[in-house]
């Protein structure tokens, strides 16, 4: 069955960086769509990335342009986010998640059909 584990959450300071992995197992990255999507508390879960299967378009929120940037490793199974110039506003858990439904050009929380459990980040000094 399908399995995302997400890694590499903690605490940093704003306008630290942290990046976050994501191993995938039963299915392959060129098979589905994957991204990072996250929840802060009260808010709901948006997307934040998302990378294609095939020609690896990809979708940025807007909060996230030139901060983040998603990339994956097909050999290892394998999506990472990196995330430089963090600010306050990117605390949440982040979730990696997948789906047959889920297109790197729009990284819409309806296309999910499989989540990992979620990594918390937290921006603070």
């Amino acid at each position: 069955q399908v399995q995302l584990v997400e890694s590499g959450g903690g605490l940093v300071q704003p306008g630290g960086s942290l990046r976050l992995s994501c191993a995938a197992s039963g299915f392959t990255l060129d098979y589905y769509a994957i991204g990072w999507f996250r929840q802060a508390p009260g808010k709901e879960r948006e997307g934040v990335s998302c990378i294609s299967s095939s020609d690896g378009s990809t979708y940025y929120a807007d909060s996230v342009k030139g901060r983040f940037t998603i990339s994956r490793d097909n050999a290892k199974n394998t999506v990472y986010l990196q995330m430089n110039s963090l600010k306050p506003e990117d605390t949440a858990v982040y979730y990696c998640a997948t789906g047959p439904f889920l297109y790197g050009s729009s990284c819409l929380v309806a296309g999910v059909d499989y989540w990992g459990k979620g990594t918390l980040v937290t921006v603070s000094s």
